[in-house]
Order: C-alpha cells, then sequence, then structure tokens
C-alpha cells in the first residue's frame, strides 16, 4: 500500500540543509523483527550538536530507530535490518567498527533511570573503569566535570560515596545524563527521559538538554508534542513504521506539510 508519506520527497526547509553539518545519516533504512518490518525505508539527516526529536504514537518506530544507532537493538534475537547507517560517513555496520567502541562514542538515556546500586561516584565513573581508567585524580576530575554539565554537582558534592539509589527519581536521571557523558561521547541518545518524572524534574531535564547540545549531537523520542517543541531544532514524525515527515520543529508544529503530521499534532489520532 502507497502510503502519503512516500509520495514526498523529505527536505529540511531550514538552515540545515542535506549535505551540510551532517552527522548522522540514515540511508533507506529497513528494520525486521523476524519477519515483522518495523521500519519501512527510512531516509533521514540528523546534524550534529542540535537536538532531534522524534515523536509519533506508541509503536511507530521511532525507538526502534533511535536503538539502532549503537546497535542495541542486536541484543534481541532474530532482527536484521537492510540499507544503511552512518556517522561521519562511515558505516555503523562496517566489519571494522567494534560494537563496544561504538556505544563508547553514543552514550544513551533510558526511559526509567537506571542507576547502579553504587555510589554516585561509582556510578559516573564505572564506564572509565570498565576501560581501565583508575588515575585517582582523573577519576575526580571526571565526577565534578559530569555532575556540572548535569546541573547536579551542587546538589550532591557532599555525598559523593553515598548510594545512589537514596537520590530522587529526577536526581537519579540527571545523574544517568552525567555517567553517558562520562567516557565524553559524540552523540546522546535518550528515550522518553522525563516519562516518569514529574513536571519540576523534568524542567530541569529539559534545561540540561538545551545546555548539553553544545557539546553533543542529542536525539530525544518523546510522548510529548510540548516537550519536543521546547528542547528541540528538527522534528522528525513517525507512523507505522514510516517517516512521514522531517522539518524544523517549529514547522513541523505550525505549518507541517502533510496532513498525518497535522492529524497527529493537532490531537485527532495517536
Amino acid at each position: 500500500m502507497t502510503t502519503e508519506a512516500s509520495q514526498h520527497p523529505l527536505e529540511l526547509t531550514n538552515d540545515f540543509a542535506p549535505g551540510e553539518s551532517n552527522f548522522i545519516k540514515v540511508d533507506n533504512f529497513k528494520f525486521f523483527y523476524g519477519k515483522k518490518e518495523a521500519l519501512h525505508g527510512i531516509n533521514l539527516e540528523i546534524p550534529s550538536r542540535k537536538v532531534t526529536a522524534f515523536i509519533g504514537p506508541s509503536g511507530c518506530g521511532k525507538s526502534t530507530l533511535l536503538r539502532n544507532f549503537n546497535r542495541m537493538n542486536e541484543l534481541i534475537p532474530g532482527v536484521h535490518h537492510e540499507g544503511d547507517i552512518t556517522i561521519h560517513g562511515t558505516s555503523i555496520y562496517d566489519p571494522s567498527v567494534e560494537i563496544i567502541a561504538l556505544r563508547r562514542r553514543i552514550g544513551m538515556v533510558f526511559q526509567k533511570s537506571n542507576p547502579f546500586p553504587m555510589s554516585i561516584f561509582e556510578n559516573i565513573v564505572y564506564p572509565l573503569r570498565i576501560a581501565g581508567q583508575n588515575t585517582r585524580s582523573v577519576l575526580e576530575e571526571t565526577v565534578e566535570r559530569c555532575l556540572r554539565s548535569a546541573a547536579l554537582w551542587d546538589e550532591v558534592k557532599d555525598r559523593l560515596h553515598d548510594s545512589a539509589l537514596g537520590l530522587s527519581g529526577g536526581q537519579m536521571q540527571r545523574l544517568c545524563i552525567a555517567r553517558a557523558v562520562a567516557s565524553r561521547p559524540e552523540i546522546l541518545l535518550m528515550d522518553e527521559p522525563c516519562s516518569a518524572l514529574d513536571p519540576i524534574a523534568t524542567a530541569k531535564v529539559e534545561e540540561l538538554i538545551i545546555e548539553l547540545k553544545k557539546d553533543f549531537t542529542i536525539v530525544i523520542v518523546t510522548h510529548n508534542m510540548q516537550q519536543a517543541s521546547r528542547v528541540s531544532e528538527l522534528t522528525a514524525f513517525f507512523y507505522l513504521g514510516n517517516l512521514v515527515e522531517f522539518d524544523n520543529t517549529r514547522k513541523i508544529f505550525t505549518n507541517p506539510s502533510m496532513k498525518q503530521t497535522e492529524e497527529y499534532i493537532t490531537g485527532r489520532f495517536g
């Protein structure tokens, strides 16, 4: 069946034109869970040091695509893909690409905060210890740098060696963001990072996202359209495994090109 999305070329109508400062490129990418095709020929170019939001109803493929950027979906038995995803022109599926090294380059923050049952300090330095870094001065510098990046330093600097499980929900999520940036990744993936947080904690995480884009390319999956409009420069709308529209966030929310996008934005479905 031919969809409305497949009849129109995807173009960016803002300053981030295809081919200019593009960092992540998705090229005719299809993804399968066994025989079920979850993504249908996605073409997408994401610029560096911007926030790109993926929106759409549950089951539309936005989280599936996000988790392909660091090949996390390969942990699921029976999956396979067609097409390609490149970062700076290099395929993430190139045989020379080591998955562990790829995941160090691409940090990830999940829907539910997942601090380790250890101290705040050890949560943040865990990625460094795994990589063999145990120099105390390096670890201490990393902890302060990452907690400051996550706007958490002033709140926890006097209890770095207390259990991370004693933090509030919002603090735990910001700790997980601090841990995700500890290994200095280039890309930060966020899968519904605020869905379990109250409005005050959500506002702090959103402020953090806007600050972090100075140093990271950020891709966020969110069901909260207001959140997408607040934090992102670009928005991609997915429906039934298709990329319906990808454009400047302001245009998506005020003057979308596709009828499906308008109906979703205005709450007629989803």
